[in-house]
């Protein structure tokens, strides 16, 4: 009985491992079925599984496991093993939105890490307050209505406390000489201070990240580094910079063959080249959005599209294009309205 729980378990951390997390799940369970005796491998198995349906997306059931796991590790006394499951917890509550639980686990986590003077675990919770403090700031800060910087108090504390905690991260991480991690931390900085509108921060953020992905040859995580700098470039009003910045976004965008990112980075470049007044540039790269917008089948991209072009085309003076893409962009409004009026009708039936 021993051997073959314990050999389910090891089969199934390699099919997670090799990225087969569903195949992994149903041997992890089947270990829990066989069970053993041994409460410490038990715990294990329990974590593995939380980690598992995380990775699936399927957090509810992470949750429950993580919680199998935490109430495991307290009954036999494991401290290191309670931390963790802390964390994970803490993790999983964050992404279901229950930021309030999400910091009392993260924050039972760094407790215990400090108290076995575990560096690498204070460091990890540490990341996870700043991560469930910058959620919580985002989702209460109605982004689609308000520029960075603009929020309410009570948005600018959740953001502030998050900087806070990347910034103790940072320094733990930089003593341990963990350069993986002090990229992941500038750039959630970065993002951090552009939402609190300290746009030279976020850039020195940003910079220290482009130049840690550079090291590490992650081409992602450098086109992410380049966009969020146009990003801030654009709010300090230096145009020119921001467009620099764009077209290394669109330039590893098309080398990755990311055809959604290569669509933003026209269509950011196009609005820079509208606030720099240079209308042709403008809807050259309008018109590449538009074109991968609708291969993409996106028509909400689309319609921002025609939009941005109806008015570049004002500002030309070229009055029928500018007519043309008007009527475009209304259409695909009316288009979209009406498909999400049905979506939310759908969903309110369900309930």
């Amino acid at each position: 009985m021993e051997a073959s729980c314990l050999e389910l378990a090891l089969e199934g951390e390699r099919l997670c491992k090799a990225g087969d997390c569903r195949a992994g799940v149903s041997f992890f369970e089947a270990a829990v079925q066989v069970g053993t005796e041994d409460l410490k491998t038990l715990s294990a198995i329990y974590s593995q599984l939380g980690n598992a349906y995380f990775y699936l997306h399927e957090y509810n059931k992470a949750l429950e496991y993580h919680h199998h796991d935490l109430t495991l590790a307290r009954t036999i006394g494991d401290r290191l093993g309670e931390a963790k499951a802390s964390g994970n917890l803490g993790n999983t509550l964050k992404v279901l939105g229950n930021f309030d639980e999400a910091i009392l686990c993260c924050e039972r986590h760094l407790e215990i890490s400090r108290e076995l003077y575990d560096r690498i675990g204070e460091a990890r919770a540490l990341y996870n307050l700043g991560n469930v403090f910058h959620s919580q700031g985002k989702s209460l800060a109605c982004t689609g209505t308000r520029d960075p910087g603009e929020f309410p108090e009570e948005v600018k504390f959740a953001l502030q406390k998050a900087v806070d905690y990347y910034e103790a991260n940072l320094s733990i991480v930089t003593d341990l000489g963990d350069r993986a991690a002090q990229g992941r931390a500038y750039g959630n900085l970065g993002n951090t201070h552009y939402l609190l509108g300290n746009f030279r921060k976020a850039v020195s953020s940003h910079e220290q990240r482009l130049l840690i992905a550079k090291e590490f040859g992650d081409r992602s995580a450098e086109r992410r580094a380049y966009s969020n700098l146009g990003n801030a470039f654009i709010f300090l009003g230096e145009f020119e910079m921001a467009a620099e910045y764009y077209k290394k976004t669109l330039q590893l965008a098309r080398q990755l063959k990311d055809r959604a990112v290569e669509a933003q980075s026209c269509y950011s470049l196009g609005n820079t080249y509208t606030l720099l007044q240079d209308y042709e540039k403008a809807i050259d790269y309008h018109l590449k959005h538009l074109a991968i917008a609708r291969e993409l089948y996106d028509r909400v991209g689309e319609g921002r599209a025609c939009w941005s072009l109806g008015n570049a085309y004002t500002a030309l003076g070229n009055h029928d294009e500018a007519v043309h893409f008007a009527e475009k962009h209304l259409e695909i409004s009316r288009e979209v309205r009406k498909i999400m009026s049905c979506l939310l009708r759908s969903s309110s039936l369900r309930k």
